[in-house]
């Protein structure tokens, strides 16, 4: 049985983070299967199963009802973004645009994440975890499936923004400040990285074999 509400999250405000991240990814999924000349049915599919896989994957690692298959508006905003992607000019989608929707999004998603398996009993450190798989892992099957590279496989700060945002939350909570003002502190903080990233092409350090 679903919680109420999310233990860590105002209720007014969880839908809100959801929906948000759930149609940024949805439209990353949706334009890469655009940039490729697909069909309207390929980029539905890519819109959903970017939009809802890192929900997903979290939902069955805590044990909790998978949300997309109890609330007909994630599948909803996913299938709309995959509409309008298809019928927008693609210079519209061009640049750096995208990715600073993805930015918020990724924030977003990784606070919900973080806040939803607190709310099912996970302890802090694997709900960090959780907060950065529900924020990740729908990328990283949309890059499986379109033959990408990974984003984890990409020195970029992207992963650790995520970490950021979902460790922050946690250990806000942790330390008794009030759950609207972690979650946005977590937030921004998670897209400020992001956002350094984007701007500055902020990467981490890769490893170097020794000889």
């Amino acid at each position: 049985m679903v919680p109420t509400s999310l233990s860590t999250l105002p209720t007014a405000l969880a839908p809100i983070l959801d929906l948000a991240g759930l149609a940024v990814f949805a439209a990353s999924g949706a334009l890469a299967a655009a940039k490729r000349g697909q069909t309207i049915v390929t980029l539905s599919f890519f819109a959903l199963i970017t939009g809802v896989g890192g929900g997903t994957v979290r939902d069955l690692m805590i044990g909790a009802p998978v949300f997309w298959v109890n609330d007909s508006r994630a599948a909803a905003v996913c299938l709309i973004t995959a509409m309008l992607i298809w019928i927008t000019p693609e210079r519209w989608w061009q640049g750096r645009a995208l990715a600073w929707f993805d930015a918020v999004g990724l924030a977003a998603y990784a606070v919900f994440g973080a806040a939803k398996a607190l709310s099912y009993g996970v302890p802090p450190v694997p709900a960090m975890v959780m907060g950065v798989i529900s924020a990740c892992a729908g990328g990283i099957i949309r890059d499986v499936l379109a033959g990408e590279p990974s984003i984890i496989m990409r020195p970029e700060i992207y992963v650790t923004a995520a970490a950021l945002a979902a460790a922050l939350h946690v250990g806000l909570i942790g330390l008794g400040i009030p759950v609207a003002l972690a979650a946005t502190i977590a937030a921004l903080a998670g897209f400020a990285l992001r956002a350094a990233a984007i701007g500055w092409n902020l990467s981490l350090p890769a490893y170097r074999q020794r000889r």
